[in-house]
């Protein structure tokens, strides 16, 4: 049994299986609804009911309300429908998304990669092709995990049978636990994708900022790849962020990509150097570095930021004071199960994150 869903303001109308939830089948169908966790706590997803019968499903009530549920909002990361419906939801689709559709795949490790003391690079042949824009990321399922867990893809869209993942181990973490310890090379694990409004404007001609720390250099990595690989003429810079040499992982890619290439740029910047790394670079945090490579000033870009969320904010704050406006920053920010009912916290400067 299935039941239509009709979503306003843009008119779509999609199918949802029973025990569906809305915003799985709104991606299956190349629908595009706004959402970030994917478990019903950050309320990103939240829309109104206007018309039919909705099971609300398991939304955190600090997500989404009593009194908002009496009055038909739902998540519709969680919600089921029960009958046919309408409902309103938040979309502000950009120009440049292609919309593909989310689809499942089955991917073997071809090989695993020690990138830094804690991050490995995680390479899978996928069992057909994924179509996918440079920044957007798929969900892995872990053995022995519940749920899935989000990783951005690191090559660019071109190389669409495999996939290069970046694993940071998180401490008491199972997920990256089981990828950094036990998964081999071989072994198959279950794959969706592609999910996020994490993506290159090529239409734009502004020159693109990008900003990354740790195993957020992933995403960064695939949109600078399928940037040179298209010829693209903007000037393009790539602030990579780590503490130390060790920690800084890919340098000699955009090292190589720096000198053969006149439009890019490369600036890493290590915040904690060890008396051995002999470093001769900027020693600061990666959103100072910005700063003082731009001289404060940093309009007339686009910037993207990949990383740790502190990282992120202060990149804001000091994007925005150099006179860099809302529209032309993007980020991509992950919610875990783990985060609950706490705060998502967000840059008091940035009305939407």
């Amino acid at each position: 049994m299935s039941y239509e869903v009709t979503i306003e303001p843009t008119g779509d109308v999609i199918e949802v299986d029973e025990g569906q939830t809305i915003l799985d089948a709104a991606l299956r169908q190349g629908v595009w609804l706004p959402f970030a966790c994917g478990h019903g706590t950050c309320a990103t997803c939240k829309c109104q009911v206007t018309e039919g019968d909705v099971e609300i499903g398991n939304a955190s009530p600090f997500a989404l309300m009593d009194m908002e549920r009496d009055e038909g909002m739902i998540l519709a990361c969680c919600a089921t429908p029960e009958s046919d419906l309408v409902i309103e939801a938040d979309i502000d689709v950009d120009d440049d998304f292609e919309g593909y559709p989310v689809r499942d795949f089955k991917g073997t490790v071809t090989e695993i990669v020690e990138l830094s003391p804690t991050i490995k690079g995680i390479h899978f042949e996928l069992d057909d092709a994924i179509d996918f824009q440079a920044g957007q990321y798929i969900n892995l399922n872990i053995p022995g995990v519940d749920g899935s867990r989000a990783f951005s893809i690191a090559n660019k869209p071109s190389e669409n049978q495999k996939l290069e993942l970046h694993v940071r181990q998180v401490p008491g973490g199972a997920g990256t636990t089981y990828l950094h310890e036990e998964l081999k090379v071989g072994d198959e694990l279950e794959v969706s994708g592609p999910y996020g409004q994490f993506f290159t404007r090529l239409s734009d001609p502004k020159g693109a900022i990008f900003i990354a720390g740790g195993s957020g250099l992933s995403s960064p990595q695939s949109m600078i790849m399928e940037m040179i690989e298209k010829g693209d003429p903007r000037e393009i810079y790539l602030f990579q962020g780590a503490r130390n040499v060790a920690e800084l992982y890919n340098r000699e890619i955009f090292e190589a990509l720096d000198q053969s290439h006149e439009n890019f740029h490369y600036i890493p910047a290590l915040n904690a150097p060890e008396e051995g790394d002999n470093w001769e670079g900027y020693n600061c945090f990666v959103h100072e570095a910005v700063n003082d490579y731009f001289d404060g000033k940093c309009d007339g870009h686009k910037a993207y930021l990949c990383g740790p969320p502190p990282m992120i904010d202060a990149a804001i704050t000091t994007l925005m004071h150099g006179r860099l406006f809302e529209r032309d920053i993007h980020m991509e920010r992950f919610y875990t199960a783990a985060d609950g009912a706490e705060e998502q916290t967000k840059s008091a400067l940035f009305k939407r994150i």
